[in-house]
């Protein structure tokens, strides 16, 4: 099991981001004044992307013009999201409809309508693809379909173009689905198909597990909408191949899978970056698709889960053959999605829980790090602004309607307006540690980020729909809840009743029962209200849930703090027993013990060499850290020192006993270990020899 002391008493800096007190609601007149501030943000973004950079996919924020791929210099994989297709636009589609600025949106889709291609010769990520723009494009037929079903005037000319467009787009993909395991390849050719070889010469055979398992919700939408059921059962093939090859034990998957033998290349398991929306795919396309099948799945992966990755409020990468054993000592910023998952699952007290550590983080470096250490120290410095965290913290307040929420989003709404705002839109912060930017806008900051910030601070009856009808996809897109009661083959041919029947509140209506999305259906009566009671019971319908939660952790987490400080008091005052390199002797179990106190690890290698890794998360103290850290950077400097003194030749050692054994052997010069010079005992098999050397080594 992890060391228990690291993952758990760290945690006790969460108390100071609590401050003993229960978080104030924002005023009535605040929430408005926070709310047309992130529809701003949004158009600020918005405005500077079409202004100076549309029709290519991204807006530069910093040089204010556009990103075109092939122009601009390669950013290596993420420009693989970039396809000649203003991605920007098409992933802002649905955002301007939830602002309920209709006439831009149907301004936009004419645009997408008239000026969009997606049969350019060029390489995509088929996971981008899917999500950014099949998705935007979905949601945008949907709610366009919705507006001129309710006599919109923007929107009644609208002819299915979304719908045209993005059934194009998924015939693209499809060949990268045509695997023996029904996998996807990352990447697809969007007017050849798949090129197992990359630029580089290597092929494509391995895939990331949200990259295979993040389809079936876009898909299966488009299935249902169009009656063509080949997109649903191929996403559903590629589900199905991770299932399959899922731990049995623990029930985790890994993080990268070949997509030939379905095996694992990377076993490291856990809830963020290259797993993440498959674990939100499951339990979504239970709730969008009312398949048991998927509820079910994600059941048992959520128990291994919760069993082997959740430590306390942390969430930590295990070994997917021994789940016992953490892979890694740091969390990145994707897993912040997990607690915005679990309150459509109901289970709410964990939810506040690691929401609450990563709001400390938040507050400790005014953004989330791309990771950071289970210390809370940045590991990767990169923000590039993100939408998890706020999808989650908008979640909350729904389930909970618990103010705290409303002045989380208020903070963050105060560092992207200080540190990310630029006069050409937005930047990404590339050291969260210095606030620099970096010459990058995502198109998901328009499509998440900006959304989730505008509902956190909308009341339900200012929106233009009834929100609570849809369900978010992993890029925040809105699909409609009713498609949950027809299956691909027995689909009505005209959407449009099935969008006026989602705004009537024919579908997915279980009262005040209903998840913070609009989650419950009445598709099956047995799944949906052993689902609606989960969540009733949990919410408990009011704010005191959540602040009861964070309240009870700030207090356990405030003591632990008084005994930590008081252990820390009591080790300062006594001496820490260093080492310096040159006095190491990796045969003394006593200077092993010295070193592992400092945080220092050694390995030793396959062919004879030691590794020393030093972890001062691993330190039995600040002190002892730090003087970890020294012993390392002399370390380094040993070895600078030794490079610069060339290659010098091996000598001849003669060892002889005061039995008479002798024998000799080969010594080179060495970072550590006892001195060979002169002739002092020295301790060698059992025995006490004397050395002989010529020069001045030592034992190597």
């Amino acid at each position: 099991m992890p060391n228990g002391r690291v993952l758990y008493g760290l945690w006790i800096c969460l108390a100071l981001s609590y401050l003993c007190a229960r978080i104030h609601g924002v005023t009535e007149e605040r929430r408005r004044s926070l709310r047309d501030t992130a529809k701003e943000m949004f158009f600020h973004a918005y405005n500077a992307y079409m202004d100076n950079a549309y029709p290519a996919d991204e807006l530069m924020p910093l040089s204010c013009k556009g990103r075109v791929r092939g122009v601009e210099p390669s950013r290596g994989d993420i420009d693989d999201a970039l396809g000649k297709y203003s991605l920007t636009l098409i992933d802002s589609l649905d955002t301007l409809a939830v602002m309920g600025e209709l006439k831009e949106f149907a301004a936009a889709i004419k645009r997408v309508a008239q000026d969009v291609t997606v049969s350019n010769d060029v390489v995509v990520s088929v996971f981008e693809t899917n999500i950014r723009v099949l998705g935007g494009l979905l949601s945008a037929h949907v709610l366009a379909s919705l507006f001129r079903s309710m006599g919109n005037i923007y929107l009644s000319s609208y002819n299915d173009e979304m719908l045209t467009l993005a059934e194009d787009i998924a015939k693209r993909l499809l060949p990268a689905f045509n695997t023996a395991t029904g996998l996807p390849y990352p990447r697809v050719n969007l007017k050849y198909g798949v090129n197992r070889t990359r630029p580089d010469g290597s092929l494509q055979s391995d895939t990331c597990t949200a990259c295979a398992g993040s389809n079936l919700m876009e898909f299966a939408a488009l299935s249902r909408l169009t009656g063509n059921p080949v997109y649903e059962q191929t996403a559903r093939k590629a589900m199905n191949a991770i299932w399959q090859n899922r731990n049995k034990v623990s029930n985790l998957v890994g993080n990268v899978i070949n997509v030939d033998s379905g095996r694992w290349v990377r076993q490291d398991a856990g809830v963020g970056a290259g797993i993440d929306s498959y674990y939100e795919y499951c339990l979504k396309s239970y709730v969008l698709l009312g398949d048991v099948t998927y509820w079910d799945r994600f059941q048992k992966h959520y128990d291994g889960i919760m069993r082997y990755v959740r430590h306390g409020a942390a969430l930590v990468d295990v070994y997917l053959g021994n789940p016992q054993q953490r892979a890694k000592n740091f969390m990145d910023a994707l897993l912040a999605f997990w607690p915005g998952l679990q309150v459509l699952k109901g289970d709410l007290e964990p939810a506040v829980s690691t929401h609450h550590m990563l709001f400390h983080v938040m507050k400790q470096h005014k953004f989330i790090p791309e990771a950071f250490t289970v210390d809370f120290r940045v590991h990767w410095a990169q923000h590039p602004l993100r939408p998890e965290f706020i999808e989650s913290t908008y979640f909350l307040y729904q389930a909970t309607q618990d103010p705290h929420y409303r002045r989380v989003g208020e903070e963050i709404i105060h560092s992207l307006q200080k540190y990310a705002r630029v006069p050409c839109g937005f930047a990404a912060v590339q050291d969260v540690r210095t606030f620099t930017h970096e010459d990058r806008l995502d198109s998901f900051v328009l499509a998440e980020t900006f959304k989730y910030l505008y509902l956190l601070f909308t009341e339900d009856e200012e929106l233009s729909f009834d929100i609570d009808s849809f369900i978010f996809t992993t890029e925040a897109h809105l699909l409609p809840l009713s498609l949950s009661r027809f299956n691909a083959t027995s689909l009505i041919s005209d959407d449009e009743t099935v969008m006026a029947a989602t705004n009537n509140g024919d579908v997915g209506d279980c009262g005040s029962n209903r998840a913070a999305d609009g989650s419950c259906h009445q598709h099956d009566k047995g799944i949906s209200d052993r689902f609606c009671d989960n969540l009733a019971s949990s919410f408990g319908g009011t704010a005191q849930v959540a602040d009861n939660v964070r309240d009870k952790l700030s207090r356990s987490l405030k003591m632990q703090r008084v005994v930590r400080s008081q252990c820390h008091s009591k080790q300062s005052q006594q001496e820490v027993r260093v080492l310096k390199p040159g006095e190491t002797d990796l045969s003394n179990s006593n200077h092993i013990k010295i070193l592992a106190d400092m945080g220092i690890v050694v390995n030793a290698m396959e062919l004879g060499q030691i590794q020393l890794a030093h972890d001062p998360v691993k330190a039995i103290s600040r002190r002892h850290a730090e003087e970890g850290l020294l012993f390392m950077q002399k370390m380094v400097q040993r070895v600078k020192m030794q490079e610069k003194g060339g290659e010098q030749k091996p000598v001849l050692v003669e060892v002889v006993s005061p039995v008479h054994i002798q024998t000799h052997f080969i010594a080179g010069p060495a970072l550590f270990g006892p001195s060979l010079q002169g002739d002092k005992p020295l301790s060698v098999w059992k025995l006490k020899a004397s050395v002989h050397v010529p020069e001045t080594f030592q034992f190597s």
